[in-house]
């Protein structure tokens, strides 16, 4: 792989993980492109994830802090007696709604990983999953009239978009997508679904990061892969900044339709490439 394949397939990356277009479908399809091998594809992906994990880290570095020191008052409450209150405040709140959106997608990788590999080697099928966040976009935005913030929140709104993201393992469907239309079918103000869709994926791609580190170790990684992997990590993490920070605007702005003609019409062009080879 070259330096400037790197650079694109990071800049795919970083963007297509935080806007709703699904990174997964393109990464899957460049690297079919550029003929990478399987094992060079393991390594690079998941430094490639890294890079996306530590630009949403630094986006909400304020929440993620404020979010950790709640988890140690919270168990220090539970260690001294004083009773175990998932509600005591808005942060502690949200940290209990990101850890059970997180079950569903965990389940469904750590169980069906090796079965979904599969879907990647198949353009028929990523394409049709293209269509389907396309459709998904398409109703969020004509759907997504919400009001409801974090107080009128509960934990089983939490549970309902983490099945949004269980389905997003497939390549094509974008997880930040399905989780913001999760939200906003669940009456989720823009906002609040935007922020909660890129906060959940920091346990989810952390997860699975964490799982293919054994199969990636072991796969090892060659010395001309060496500096291609660590310019497409940085370009990730930069690529994936500026992403979230687009997509906040785009979703308060109520312009997901422009992804939803985009995923429809790379799903269909994606199709009928399949078809034609």
């Amino acid at each position: 792989m070259s330096i400037v394949e790197s650079i694109i397939l990071g800049i795919v990356q970083g963007l297509a993980e935080f806007l709703p277009i699904s990174s997964s479908g393109h990464l899957a399809l460049l690297q079919d492109w550029f003929g990478v091998e399987s094992g060079e594809a393991l390594v690079f992906t998941v430094l490639l994830h890294l890079g996306t994990l530590i630009s949403v880290c630094i986006v909400f570095r304020r929440t993620i802090w404020d979010l950790i020191k709640e988890f140690f008052k919270l168990f220090a409450e539970l260690f001294t007696g004083k009773g175990f209150h998932l509600r005591k405040n808005d942060t502690r709140k949200l940290g209990v709604m990101i850890i059970i959106a997180t079950i569903p997608a965990a389940l469904v990788g750590y169980f069906l990983d090796d079965k979904i590999e599969a879907v990647f080697t198949s353009l028929v099928l990523i394409g049709v999953c293209f269509m389907i966040t396309g459709i998904m976009l398409f109703m969020a935005e004509q759907l997504g009239k919400g009001r409801r913030d974090l107080d009128r929140a509960n934990f089983r709104n939490s549970f309902v978009i983490g099945l949004f993201q269980a389905v997003a393992i497939l390549p094509g469907i974008s997880r930040s997508g399905s989780c913001i239309v999760g939200g906003l079918l669940l009456g989720f103000k823009r906002e609040l679904a935007v922020n909660f869709a890129f906060l959940i994926s920091i346990p989810t791609v952390l997860g699975a990061v964490v799982l293919k580190i054994p199969a990636a170790m072991k796969e090892g990684i060659g010395e001309g892969m060496m500096i291609p992997s660590v310019v497409g990590l940085i370009v990730s993490a930069v690529a994936g900044y500026a992403a979230i920070k687009l997509m906040l605007r785009v979703v308060k702005g109520k312009k997901l339709y422009i992804f939803s003609i985009y995923t429809l019409a790379l799903g269909i062009a994606t199709v009928l490439l399949a078809l034609m080879i």
